[in-house]
């Protein structure tokens, strides 16, 4: 998986050192309410697709571009569906990372699912009553976007408030 150039950029300044990124994260359902999922490559979780925001990106186009780059699917994104705070994420090559992580409700509007970049093993669409395995920050982002009526969902004091 490549890392940005803006941010490998800022890696040579900062070196393995915590940085606080932004990030995007797309909640498709289709007609049939089955929702889209990517096999991550790093690790082989089952994830919502989504990832780093580029500087000065707007939150909505780059959940659009990151599903379009993972799944092929294209979508417009809806709602604002949470604001989350990822835990610090130590990754092997030492890098230290902690995320602000928006999660968007987004409607498929063309494209088709499939593996479309090095980021994912597989893509598919999944009923709800038969998600593969995944952390519980993707299955809180799930209900985010089910459960959201148009106004965000986020943490406060460690519990999720509408």
């Amino acid at each position: 998986m490549a890392i940005p150039a803006f941010l490998a950029e800022l890696r040579a300044v900062v070196g393995t050192r915590p940085l606080w990124l932004s990030a995007a994260v797309s909640v498709v359902f289709d007609d049939d309410d089955r929702v889209l999922l990517i096999q991550r490559a790093d690790d082989g979780r089952w994830a919502l697709p989504g990832g780093i925001l580029d500087p000065g990106e707007q939150p909505a186009d780059g959940a659009a571009r990151e599903c379009l780059e993972e799944t092929g699917v294209v979508v417009v994104p809806e709602v604002l569906a949470g604001v989350d705070v990822s835990p610090e994420v130590r990754y092997p090559n030492g890098d230290v990372t902690q995320y602000l992580v928006l999660v968007f409700r987004c409607r498929p509007v063309g494209g088709e699912a499939r593996v479309d970049d090095d980021e994912s093993l597989a893509v598919g669409w999944f009923a709800l009553d038969a998600l593969p395995p995944m952390i519980e920050a993707e299955h809180r982002a799930l209900r985010q976007a089910r459960e959201g009526r148009g106004a965000a969902s986020f943490l406060w004091e460690g519990g999720e408030r509408p």
